[in-house]
């Protein structure tokens, strides 16, 4: 049986994509600034469509950070011919859309935002990208590692432990040196290391956790 990873929230049209799409500029361009007007301009549609889709900006603000999040792709696995190689494979497309997302300058934008906003208890954008952000990712993941586990492809006791274990090795400290604006870390150099650091870390999570290395 295949097992595939969907997530409701997360399937827009593609003029709603659209409308997501210049949401996350306007965030990039104007931090703050994210109005249900401005989006409106900026999408060439009328606010009363925008009330329509997303309720409200807390609604929106909601689907833009889903919209982000669904760039890193749902693994799809099949449960009856689940393999080392398949395992591998969904694993490192995982942590390559990872790196490639959080690198981004929307994602940073949208973290620093965030955390500028629970420091000042100034609205829910910071939960919203917690539950929509890491914690949407984290849910997408979970389900493979376990199918693997059920496989005895892997060994672990705790998929949630597991799944922090690969996050780690996957990510390391490049979000937060990146929002932190370490001149010594950019994207381009991030992008130019993405396929050697995905294998490594996928390397390092299967030493740690495959059924091989845990007899």
């Amino acid at each position: 049986m295949a097992l595939a990873i969907k997530v409701n929230e997360e399937t827009f049209t593609p003029r709603q994509q659209a409308v997501l799409t210049a949401a996350l500029d306007l965030l990039v361009e104007n931090g703050d600034g994210l109005t249900m007007t401005a989006v409106a301009r900026r999408a060439s549609c009328s606010k009363e469509t925008l009330y329509k889709w997303f309720g409200d900006r807390e609604g929106l603000l909601t689907a833009t950070v889903q919209w982000q999040a669904a760039k890193v792709r749902m693994p799809y696995v099949d449960r009856s011919h689940l393999s080392t190689k398949a395992l591998r494979a969904s694993l490192e497309q995982f942590a390559r859309d990872l790196l490639t997302t959080i690198i981004g300058e929307v994602s940073i934008t949208l973290n620093r935002t965030a955390i500028t906003h629970a420091a000042q208890e100034k609205d829910d954008l910071g939960h919203i990208v917690l539950e929509n952000g890491p914690m949407a990712v984290r849910r997408r993941l979970k389900p493979i590692l376990e199918a693997a586990r059920d496989a005895r492809l892997l060994r672990f006791a705790s998929s949630e432990e597991a799944y922090r274990t690969f996050y780690g090795l996957v990510v390391r400290d490049v979000q937060i040196r990146l929002l932190l604006g370490d001149k010594a870390l950019t994207q381009s150099n991030v992008e130019a290391n993405i396929e050697a650091d995905v294998k490594v870390a996928t390397d390092q999570f299967l030493a740690l956790y495959g059924a091989k290395a845990n007899p």
